[in-house]
C-alpha cells in the first residue's frame, strides 16, 4: 500500500523547524519517558492551574494549563494508595479538575454543582481518596469550557500486584484538538449556522429528500473541524512530530488516550498490527486489529513490536478534515511516509434508523429478565428534530466511515473482558433513556430535556442492579460517560461483559449497559461532547445512601 503525504498540510523545511522551536509551552516528562522505571508513588502531589501562552506556527494564544505545560503533568498511582492532590486556582474564574473514569467518594469527583461547589481564584482545594483501581485514564477541568482551552492531562495507574499486559517500554500518546478562537464565540457560531466549521459541507442537498426532512445532513459527522481545529499529540501538532524511540524487538504498549473537547479519532500505524489490551483501563482478552475509532473520553492501550526503522502514528479525525501524526522510531531523526486524508465519510440510511437488516436486530443483546422499565417522557418540540421508530444494534460496526477499509478494525463486539464481573445478577428494572437533539438549533438532551429543564436527579437504589437502555434518536455519534461506576456493555458476552465508564452510542443505535449501583452519592451523566454538555445533554444520577448498619 502506498502512502504519500498530504498536500494540504505544508512540510517544508522552514515550517517544520518553526513548529518546533515555536511551541512556546515546555514538552511534560511523560511525553518523552520511554521505559518504565522503578519508582516511589507519590502519596501528594501539588497541580497549580494556570494561564500560559500558547503558539502554533504562526499563531499565538493564551492556554489554561496545569504546572505550566498542555496537556498537564502525568499523574502516576499505584493501585491501593491514598494520595492527595492539591490544586490551586491562579485563574481569575472559578476551576475544577475531574478524574476521569475513578471510583471515589462523590464529593471527590470534582463536578461543580454536582460534586461541589468548584476551586474559586486563589483558593486550593484538597482532593483525597484511595485509589481503587489500575490502568489509563485522565483527567480535565469540569467548569465551563476550560477543557477546550487546555486543562487536561494523563492518570496512569498501575496494579498493586502483576500486570498481565507485558512491554518492555510504554509511551502515553493523548490526543487532542485545540483552537484559538475563544470557545464561547465558537459556541455562538455554531448555533448561529450547525454547518459553520464543516469543509465537507456538500452543496445542492434538495429540501424535499429524506435527509433534509431530518434536518440533518450526509455530511454532517463532526460538529467542529480543522476549519478551526489544530489536531495535537501529547500537545504537538504534525509538524512537529512527536516521537518515540524503541529498540527493535521490544514490546510497546501505548496508552492512547482522547482527551478532546470534540474530536473521534481513527488510530492505525501503517504496516503495524496492534494488539488492544485495554480498555477504559480495564484489561480485555487481547485481539490484534489494523485501526480503531476512539471517542471523546475513551481510553485504549495497544501492544505493538516494531521493527528497526521508522513508523507512523497516525490520528485522523472521524470527519477526515484533517489528522495529527507522530512516530515511533529506533533511532533518532528517523520519520516514516504519512498517509494522505482519505475521502469524508456521508452518513448513511442506517444512520438515519432505515437499515432493515439491522433494525431486525435492534434487540439481539437486550433480552433480559428485568422486571420492570422505565421510560421517561420523551418530550417532542423544537429541541427534538426526529425520532427513530425502530433503533439497531450497532455494536459490530466499527464506526462512522470504517465499515469499508481493507483491513482489521475494532467494534464493541471485540470487546470481552479479561476477568468475569463480580456482579452477575440478572437486572431488576431497566431505564430507558433518549438522546435527543436538533442540529440546526444546536440544542442537545436527553428525552427532549436540558439539563436546566429537568426536575432532579435519575435515582438509583444503593445495591440494584439495574439495565440502562440508550436509544439515539440523533444522526450523530454521542459518547456517554456516567460518573463514579462503571458501566457493563451488555455485547453478547454475559458475565465477560467489557466495563466501561464512557461509550460511544452511535446515531440510530439502542444499547443496553449493565450498572451495580454500589457507589452513594450524586454523580454526573453527560454526553462528552463538551458543547453538547455545554448545550444541555447532561443529567445527574443519586444512588441513595445504604441503611445504617447495612
Amino acid at each position: 500500500m502506498q502512502f504519500l503525504i498530504d498536500n494540504r498540510v505544508n512540510f517544508s523545511r522552514r515550517s517544520i523547524l518553526r513548529a518546533a522551536l515555536a511551541a512556546s509551552l515546555p514538552l511534560p516528562i511523560w511525553a518523552r519517558a520511554a521505559l518504565q522505571p522503578a519508582r516511589p508513588y507519590q502519596d501528594a502531589w501539588d497541580l497549580e492551574i494556570g494561564n500560559s501562552p500558547f503558539v502554533l506556527g504562526d499563531q499565538q494564544g493564551i492556554a489554561t494549563t496545569v504546572n505550566g505545560t498542555l496537556p498537564g503533568p502525568l499523574v502516576r498511582l499505584q493501585e491501593g494508595q491514598r494520595v492527595v492532590l492539591n490544586v490551586s486556582n491562579r485563574l481569575a474564574e472559578d476551576t475544577s479538575i475531574h478524574w476521569h473514569g475513578l471510583l471515589l467518594p462523590d464529593n471527590m469527583d470534582g463536578v461543580p454543582g454536582i460534586s461541589f461547589d468548584g476551586i474559586p481564584p486563589g483558593e486550593t482545594f484538597r482532593y483525597e481518596f484511595d485509589v481503587r483501581q489500575n490502568g489509563t485514564y485522565w483527567y480535565h477541568s469540569h467548569s465551563g469550557l476550560q477543557e477546550q482551552t487546555g486543562i487536561y492531562g494523563p492518570l496512569i495507574i498501575d496494579p498493586a500486584g502483576e500486570d498481565p499486559v507485558r512491554y518492555e517500554r510504554e509511551y502515553i500518546i493523548l490526543l487532542s484538538d485545540w483552537t484559538f478562537e475563544d470557545p464561547e464565540a465558537l459556541l455562538r457560531n455554531l448555533k448561529m449556522a450547525d454547518d459553520y466549521y464543516n469543509l465537507n459541507r456538500a452543496a445542492g442537498q434538495s429540501p424535499f429528500d429524506d435527509w433534509a426532512r431530518m434536518r440533518m445532513a450526509q455530511y454532517d459527522i463532526a460538529d467542529i473541524s480543522a476549519a478551526t481545529y489544530t489536531y495535537l499529540m501529547n500537545g504537538r501538532d504534525a509538524a512537529a512530530n512527536w516521537t518515540g524511540l524503541f529498540e527493535p524487538g521490544e514490546r510497546v504498549r501505548l496508552r492512547f488516550i482522547n482527551g478532546s473537547a470534540m474530536s473521534f479519532f481513527n488510530v492505525r500505524i501503517p504496516g503495524l498490527p496492534m494488539t488492544v489490551v485495554q480498555n477504559d483501563g480495564q484489561n480485555i482478552e487481547p485481539v490484534e486489529v489494523d485501526e480503531f475509532q476512539v471517542g471523546v473520553a475513551e481510553t485504549y492501550d495497544v501492544v505493538v513490536m516494531p521493527g528497526a526503522g521508522a513508523w507512523t502514528i497516525m490520528a485522523e479525525s472521524m470527519d477526515r478534515s484533517g489528522y495529527v501524526r507522530g512516530t515511533l522510531a529506533s533511532g533518532e531523526g528517523l520519520v516514516a511516509a504519512v498517509p494522505g486524508l482519505r475521502e469524508p465519510p456521508l452518513l448513511t440510511m442506517a444512520d438515519m434508523g432505515m437499515n432493515h437488516d439491522n433494525m431486525r436486530q435492534a434487540s439481539g443483546h437486550h433480552a433480559h429478565h428485568a422486571k420492570a422499565v422505565t421510560r421517561h417522557e420523551h418530550r417532542r418540540g423544537p429541541g427534538v428534530a426526529n425520532t427513530v421508530d425502530t433503533p439497531a444494534n450497532r455494536l459490530q460496526h466499527p464506526g462512522i466511515g470504517l465499515d469499508d477499509v481493507p483491513h482489521r478494525v475494532l467494534s464493541y463486539a471485540d470487546l470481552r473482558s479479561l476477568t468475569p464481573n463480580s456482579d452477575r445478577r440478572e437486572p431488576g428494572r431497566s431505564i430507558e433513556l433518549h438522546l435527543t437533539g436538533n442540529m440546526h438549533r444546536y440544542m442537545w438532551s436527553f428525552d427532549g430535556y436540558k439539563y436546566s429543564e429537568v426536575d432532579g436527579p435519575i435515582e438509583f437504589e444503593y445495591g440494584e442492579r439495574l439495565r440502562l437502555v440508550l436509544v439515539n434518536d440523533t444522526m450523530m455519534s454521542h459518547p456517554i460517560h456516567l460518573h463514579g461506576m462503571f458501566v457493563e456493555l451488555v455485547n453478547g458476552n454475559a458475565e465477560f461483559n467489557p466495563r466501561k465508564h464512557t461509550v460511544n452510542v452511535k446515531p440510530a443505535e439502542k444499547l443496553a449497559l449493565d450498572i451495580t449501583a454500589n457507589e452513594p452519592g450524586l454523580w454526573a451523566f453527560h454526553c462528552h461532547l463538551l458543547y453538547h454538555m455545554k448545550a444541555g445533554m447532561m443529567r445527574a444520577v443519586r444512588v441513595s445512601r445504604p441503611e445504617a448498619g447495612a
